[in-house]
Order: C-alpha cells, then structure tokens, then sequence
C-alpha cells in the first residue's frame, strides 16, 4: 500500500492515466530515436517541488541515480532500470551515474537503453524513476519522509508512525489545484477492520489491489451503490522452492496445481470476488487473451503426477509446510488449499501465516539462501506497470529479485 502513497506524494518524467496509457507528468513531452533506444524528455516549464523550489534535468538525472546506488537500498531499482546503460555499474557500487543518463541543459533529459525496450516508458510510471528533493533530503537525513515532498498532487503534513498519513495539498502542484484539503490514511492491520471502519463511517473509502472488500462481506455489499468491483489486474498464486525437496521435482508442482478446484476456489468459499485463471497474466491485461492453456482441475491426473515423482499411499509425501501473509483472504484461501490437497492427494500440510513484513523476508531469504528459504508460499503480484514483461520477466527470469522460487526452463 506504500505505493498508494508514495503516487500521491512523488511524481516522475511519465505516469498513467485512467485508461494505464503513458502520458505526460513532469516532463510535458518527449521523442524516441530512429533505433528506439534513446529517450529525451522536455521538463515541464515552471515544474516546482511542493515547498516551491524548481525542478530541472538535474534533478531527475540525480534522483535516477541515486535509487540505483547501493546505499539508498531502493528495493527493484537495479532490476526495473536494468537496461539503462551504465545502470548495473551504478547499482554495483563501481560508478556514481550512469552513462546512459544525461543532462542535455536545465529542461532537457536523455536516457539511453541498451537495447530496444518496448515497455521502457511504462518502467518509468514506476517510483523508482521519482524526482525527490535532494537537498532537502540531505538536510533533514534519514528523517526526511517525515516531511516528505515531491512533485505529486500532495506533501506529508503529518506522519503518526504505526497509526496514519496525513496528507495535504501540493501549493506548487504543476497541474494546479487538487480540490481535497486532506487525506488521511489510517494503517488498518487487516481489510475485515478496515470494512468495519468503513460500515461505521470511520472511513470514506476502503478496499484495495492486496486487500479488497473481505470475500464473506461481498453478498451483503454487492447490491450497494457504493460497492465497485473493477478489475484489478492482480494473480495471486502459490510459489514452489524449486531448489529445496520435495519442489525441486516438476511432477510434484504439477500435482500440487491440478488437485485444487479453483472454480469452487473463487466462486464459493470467495464469492465470485475473484475469478479463476490457468495462466499469470490477470484478465484484462495485455497479453491475457491469448489461447493458452494451463493446468486444468484433474484430482485423477494430479495423482497420477505425484505416482510420476514416486508418492503414493504407499510412499506419502512428507508433510510440507504452506507459509503466507497475513491479509484480506489468504486465510480463507489456504485453508480450502490444504482441504484439497489432503482431500485429492492425501498430503498433509501445514499453514504457517506470517505477520506480513515477516512474510516478505521470508520471500527474500528464500531468494537469497533457498535452502534456508519456505517450502512453498501463497502470495500475490499486482502490475506495476501495463506490460507483460512486468508479470514474467520479473517474476520468473532467473536473475530477478522475485523469482523467490528460483524457477528457471
């Protein structure tokens, strides 16, 4: 949820509109060269920080920058700028800018990639590509997101850590005013309290990507007018350790996916508030509507696979254990998972739910040290970006920071 705000607080060269097109943000304009690889970016006339101080090239160039030095730490920036040139030895530690970032003057910036990359604009809609206020940073150190601006619609007016964000306009927004006074954002541990909050009148609007209107609240809000249900081009999946036993064998994940009813899955135990899929791209998303066909819902074939791996009644796969976050519906999701893999396959499995910034470690030891890492994790990849590099590079290319599975063909 931090990108909710950091969105509101932030602005880069280029972000989305409603309909996830790439149009102008803080820079009004830019052109492509004849081989496709260099970008140069028009700042915007008159682009101001939130406390009035202007934006220039410079800016940008320092603020690309710095998110790929190794001591900002910024999560995905070496990955998401990959293909700048000059990035990997700026994330390395080796250089201090990247060659392929120039200032060409004070409203002119050029970014070259080193090879043609269609979805480049849509990678710079993500935060990592953010200007920030650099002295001001420097001035206030690590206390700095206390205060925190940009070029977004909103600045920081109050920061309660553990309890809200308090947000207030942008006196310099470029796009003039935002028509709100303040936003408060409560941090609300889970979606059933945050629906409570809602029904009460405590909140105004409730309901996100990774914490939705709960499942079991759906038939009683459907009818609503207030109730919205919109894509939200989301997947959420169970992820195997495929270095650690007894995941590293194909026929064993193969099993483990044909044995789950994921009709009954989204349709009754979550109320149709999510559908079923075979493939990784959500529905809707560029990519989805191609004739693939995934594994289908086959308990006779799944044990079939797990006979293939050597498991059967008399050879039982050992017990394993399911870890996940806990949020929304993971709950409800991994306790009809293990129902149906002890239903279909006799497998006994263990739940482990995980206070959420517990999980995401355990998703980045899994990463880094696989034997120390889960057995296998239900998790969820929201889009980044409208492309679907974002869905399969990142997730599953072998050198990616979240392929916590370490899948690889």
């Amino acid at each position: 949820q931090s990108v909710l705000a950091i969105n509101l607080i932030f602005g880069g060269l280029v972000k989305l509109d409603a309909q996830l097109t790439v149009v102008p943000d803080g820079a009004e304009k830019w052109s492509v060269s004849d081989d496709g690889k260099t970008y140069t970016f028009t700042i915007r006339p008159g682009l101001k920080f939130a406390d009035g101080t202007p934006v220039t090239a410079q800016d940008f160039a320092d603020s690309i920058n710095r998110a790929l030095q190794p001591e900002t730490a910024s999560y995905g920036a070496s990955f998401q700028l990959q293909h700048v040139v000059g990035a990997a030895e700026v994330a390395s530690g080796t250089a201090k800018e990247a060659s392929g970032i120039k200032v060409v003057d004070a409203q002119t910036l050029a970014i070259t990639t080193d090879e043609t990359v269609p979805y480049f604009l849509a990678q710079l809609t993500y935060p990592v590509t953010f200007v920030v206020p650099l002295k001001f940073i420097g001035e206030q150190g690590a206390n700095w997101t206390d205060q925190a601006f940009g070029t977004g619609p909103f600045r920081v007016k109050e920061w309660q850590h553990n309890q809200k964000l308090i947000l207030e306009p942008n006196p310099n927004y470029w796009a003039g005013a935002v028509g709100v006074n303040e936003i408060d954002l409560p941090f609300v541990q889970d979606s059933e309290t945050a629906y409570q909050l809602y029904r009460t009148g405590d909140l105004d609007i409730m309901g996100s990507q990774q914490n939705p209107v709960p499942s079991a609240r759906v038939p009683e809000v459907s009818s609503s007018p207030d109730f919205h249900n919109v894509a939200s081009f989301a997947v959420r999946y169970v992820g195997f350790n495929n270095k650690k036993a007894p995941f590293d064998n194909v026929n064993v994940r193969r099993a483990l996916a044909m044995s789950v009813d994921k009709v009954t899955l989204a349709q009754r135990v979550l109320n149709g508030a999510v559908g079923p899929t075979d493939r990784i791209l959500p529905a809707g998303f560029p990519g989805s509507q191609y004739p693939i066909q995934g594994l289908a819902f086959d308990a006779e074939a799944a044990k079939a696979e797990l006979a293939k791996a050597g498991y059967g009644p008399d050879k039982p796969l050992p017990q394993v254990t399911l870890t996940y976050g806990v949020e929304g519906d993971n709950e409800r999701v991994a306790t009809f998972l293990q129902q149906q893999w002890k239903e279909n396959l006799g497998i006994d499995v263990l739940l482990q739910p995980l206070e959420l910034a517990t999980f995401s470690k355990n998703l980045d030891t899994t990463y880094l040290t696989p034997d120390e890492g889960l057995e296998f994790y239900l998790s969820i990849w929201g889009a980044d970006y409208p492309d679907p590099q974002n869905f399969v590079s990142q997730q599953l290319r072998s050198d990616s920071p979240n392929n916590n599975g370490h899948w690889e063909n």
